[in-house]
């Protein structure tokens, strides 16, 4: 039995954006993933599935003034708030210019809930501008109040003096921290707060030009990681997001000014950049020369609805879009190894 995006939203309404454990509620993500990928009808046996792990979303506490919003960032109890914050932009503005508006404040927060605050306000953009329902855009302000909330920001401000490295010449400058030996607990968010206490990697935000094509750099971010995913044998979730954030922001760039979409595509890379120097213990890999894998685009879908993992399902819907674009068979392999790797987390 097939469902609708907005029935899918509303049996997933009632839910906090994140588990009673702190990681973010990949529901809704995953299932629009689900609905781009063409398989509406796997996503109400996924929904049902997941929505056992969910707890209900907190109810509105105090306002947030539309004055004196940036004193409210990044406090997490504060979500309900936000998210209500967000459903009035959305009912005095059109959403186009809600998100034009709104993604250059928060971009500087990339990293915020591990990424996800953007990745899901990509996907929430991505079923509008398909249809502009009442469900989809409470799922926006969702993503929108989620980023807010959860508002974090790496060490290193964009300056006027960049160099002009692509993201995989740039990643060479960028220290790995740790070795194989590294033990990595704790979520991603948490953990990435270390580069507080590493001076050396503020700069890295100076690396990258993003003057030239925008589809090209974000294509060259999405590429260089796919290849540092597919060489990395631990912490693949960490990695997996190297890809998956990037290739949101693509999702937004055609509502964003030009000046605003360049900076924006900075601060993704300093997000991914973040997780190399912390989680990578591989450099920067050749990615020319990969073989196809074996599996067409379809069985690439059926293996990752089969393993069943948002971060499968996410990340393939990832790796299929941008080869789509930049025809490199490492984002097939990538979304292959997700299946058997990542599988069902």
């Amino acid at each position: 039995m097939s469902i609708t995006m907005d029935e899918m939203l509303d049996l997933l309404s009632f839910a906090s954006t994140e588990l009673l454990n702190g990681n973010a509620n990949h529901g809704p993500m995953a299932s629009e993933a689900l609905f781009a990928l063409g398989r509406d009808e796997a996503v109400l046996p996924w929904v049902e599935e997941y929505r056992g792990r969910l707890v209900d979303r907190p109810s509105p506490f105090t306002r947030i003034s539309p004055t004196a919003w940036r004193e409210e960032l990044g406090k997490r109890d504060r979500i309900g708030d936000w998210i209500e914050f967000f459903e009035c932009e959305l009912d005095s503005d059109a959403w186009q210019a809600v998100v034009r508006k709104w993604v250059p404040r928060l971009a500087p927060a990339v990293m915020a809930a591990a990424t996800h605050g953007l990745i899901r306000t990509s996907h929430a953009v991505r079923s509008l501008s398909a249809e502009e329902t009442p469900q989809r855009k409470y799922e926006l302000a969702q993503g929108l109040g989620y980023w807010a909330a959860r508002y974090y920001t790496m060490p290193g401000t964009p300056s006027a003096a960049a160099a002009s490295l692509t993201p995989r010449d740039a990643l060479g400058r960028v220290e790995r921290l740790h070795g194989p030996d590294f033990d990595a607990r704790g979520a991603i968010n948490e953990q990435i707060k270390g580069l507080e206490d590493q001076p050396q990697f503020a700069p890295a935000i100076d690396l990258v030009d993003t003057s030239g094509d925008i589809s090209r750099f974000i294509s060259d971010i999405t590429e260089t990681f796919a290849g540092i995913y597919l060489a990395s044998s631990k912490d693949l979730v960490a990695h997996v997001h190297t890809v998956t954030a990037p290739s949101a922001l693509r999702m937004l760039v055609p509502y964003l000014d030009e000046a605003d979409a360049r900076q924006a595509a900075r601060y993704a890379w300093q997000a991914c950049a973040g997780v190399y120097s912390w989680y990578a213990t591989v450099p920067p890999q050749d990615t020319a020369g990969f073989a196809e894998p074996p599996d067409d685009r379809d069985q690439l879908i059926d293996r990752a609805v089969t393993a069943g993992g948002a971060h499968s399902i996410k990340f393939t819907e990832a790796c299929l879009r941008e080869y789509a674009l930049n025809p490199n068979p490492i984002y097939l392999a990538a979304a292959r190894d997700a299946t058997e790797r990542v599988g069902p987390i």
